[in-house]
């Protein structure tokens, strides 16, 4: 069937069972770089024990299982309707978000599912991005987070010409103040580890990408890289640590672009400005991350909710 764009926004995929617990919170928390000062992401007796709040956006990939499962299978989905093919070697990650509407259970239990619809679409000379709207909804009903996350199809084609349709998406971050660009609020360095990739894909993304150098080295990354969502969850520790004084429950809602990848074992640098206030008396930021190995800005584009700490100091 010929594509046509405009049959693509507002497509809803069947709803995916989603199931987690404390094991799974924990290896998520070393996934993502947690050390072992942060007791209350690293150790379950510890009385303050919480997930990351970022830990649903791999919950997508991980569905209810607990074994490993094969990344091709996950990423083949159901056709969408209105689309034209799509060669998976040349799909990358573009952008996530998630907001937090409600702080998850240590464990799920049965009956949680993720919902997906698609909510934006666009064509370009270069590809098609495409964003999807995920929540991750209770067995009653509540909706716990809403999440977006974009794609882009390099290559992809429909029609060659220009074509956009949104109906829903994330805010997009505040620019950088002019007058602060060289002096952020808060600045957080922390180090990845030649293992990050091998750790953080036992959380459920177990694309051969980022553990076979073979796979690296065919898809013109030199080797193996480190997931993008690890990398988000390194940001986001450094945003709840710096701005919201480690509180777990500090970040509201968090979202990147991803510019440039990360090796395992390059050094991180995120800075952030706070840039207003935020809903809900949050406090709103902007951030990126730069990747200190290459000099290259790694997440973009970064905006952050947080309940400041009176207790916070800056770093």
């Amino acid at each position: 069937m010929p594509a046509d764009l405009s049959k693509v926004v507002g497509f809803e995929l069947p709803d995916k069972p989603v199931a987690w617990n404390q094991r799974d919170l924990l290896t998520y928390a070393v996934g993502v770089g947690a050390k072992n000062d942060e007791f209350h992401f690293i150790y379950e007796l510890n009385p303050g024990f919480a997930p990351i709040p970022t830990y649903p956006v791999v919950l997508q990939l991980k569905g209810d299982g607990q074994d490993v499962n094969l990344f091709a299978d996950r990423v083949k989905g159901r056709p969408i309707p209105g689309m034209p093919p799509l060669d998976p070697k040349r799909v990358v990650h573009a952008t996530q978000s998630i907001q937090i509407i409600k702080d998850i259970p240590l464990a799920s239990g049965p009956g949680w599912t993720w919902k997906t619809r698609y909510t934006g679409i666009s064509e370009n000379k270069t590809g098609i991005v495409l964003t999807a709207e995920n929540k991750l909804v209770s067995p009653d009903g509540e909706v716990y987070a809403k999440l977006y996350s974009s794609s882009f199809n390099l290559g992809a084609k429909a029609t060659g010409e220009k074509y956009t349709k949104v109906i829903a998406g994330p805010p997009n971050a505040k620019p950088i103040p002019k007058d602060r660009a060289t002096k952020p609020d808060y600045t957080v360095t922390e180090s990845t580890t030649p293992e990050q990739a091998i750790v953080f894909r036992l959380s459920g993304d177990y694309n051969p990408l980022h553990i076979d150098p073979r796979i690296g080295q065919g898809a013109g990354f030199g080797g193996v890289i480190l997931h993008g969502l690890s990398t988000y969850g390194f940001a986001a520790r450094a945003v709840i640590k710096a701005v919201g004084g480690n509180d777990p429950k500090s970040l509201r809602f968090f979202g990147v672009r991803f510019t440039s990848p990360v090796k395992p074992g390059d050094k991180l640098e995120t800075q952030i400005w706070e840039v207003g206030p935020g809903p809900e008396g949050t406090t709103e930021v902007t951030f990126i991350t730069k990747n200190v190995n290459t000099g290259k800005i790694a997440l973009g584009g970064g905006i952050a909710y947080v309940r400041k700490s009176s207790a916070q100091a800056k770093l």
